[in-house]
This record gives structure tokens, C-alpha cells and sequence, in this order.
């Protein structure tokens, strides 16, 4: 069983950065592909980026290309969201996700172990 933290979310105004932090606790996260998705007020969650277990693999929403930025140090259990040029519609709740198959993929139902949430929001 994985546990994951999220930790990070915050006022920012637009333009600016923010980094997300995902922790994992109860097993190493060396083996699994990692994701971020997000659930902005009364909409339905959505994929932000992923990576795979090595690493070497990762994916982004089209939207957020050249933005935000995924990675990870399993030395530290933790996998990070760098994000930069915040825009107000960056504003959601942000999950951090784990996957047994290692991949990165964009389907949240591929995703076991879902951390709380922390909150983004961008103000003008």
C-alpha cells in the first residue's frame, strides 16, 4: 500500500511559480509511473503531466507544455510539479496519483493510489 502527500498548493498571482511536492510513504516509489491531475472548481478532474517509473519517460496536457515541469527522486520517495507562468485557470485542486504499470499514462482510472489534494489558486 501506498500513501501520498501532496504538499506545495497555495495563493499565487498570475505569473508566478509554484513547486508541488508528492511524498510516499509505505513502499518505494522506484517501481511505479507517477502522475499529476487536477479538479478545477465545478469542473471534472483532468490529466496534468505523468512519468515513468525510470524516470525517462513523461507526458504533459497539451495545454501545459513548456510550463510545468514533472519530476522525481526516489532517493526521497517524492515526486515533484514544477509550475511556471501560473494562469488564473490554473487554479484546481492537484493530485498526486502512483500506477503499478509503471508507465505514463493520461487515464486516471490506471492510477491506485491517489494522495488528498492540495490547493492552487491563481489570483490576477
Amino acid at each position: 500500500q501506498v500513501q501520498l502527500v501532496e504538499s506545495g498548493g497555495g495563493l499565487v498571482q498570475a505569473g508566478g511559480s509554484l513547486r508541488l511536492s508528492c511524498a510516499a510513504s509505505g513502499r518505494t516509489l522506484h517501481s511505479y509511473g507517477m502522475a499529476w491531475f487536477r479538479q478545477p472548481p465545478e469542473k471534472e478532474r483532468e490529466f496534468v503531466s505523468a512519468i515513468s517509473w525510470s524516470g525517462g519517460g513523461t507526458r504533459y496536457a497539451d495545454s501545459l507544455k513548456g510550463r510545468f515541469t514533472i519530476s522525481r527522486d526516489d532517493a526521497k520517495n517524492t515526486v515533484y510539479l514544477q509550475m511556471n507562468s501560473l494562469k488564473l485557470e490554473d487554479t484546481a485542486v492537484y493530485y498526486c496519483a502512483a500506477t503499478h504499470f509503471g508507465g505514463i499514462s493520461a487515464f486516471d482510472s490506471e492510477y491506485a493510489y491517489w494522495g488528498q489534494g492540495t490547493q492552487v489558486t491563481v489570483s490576477s
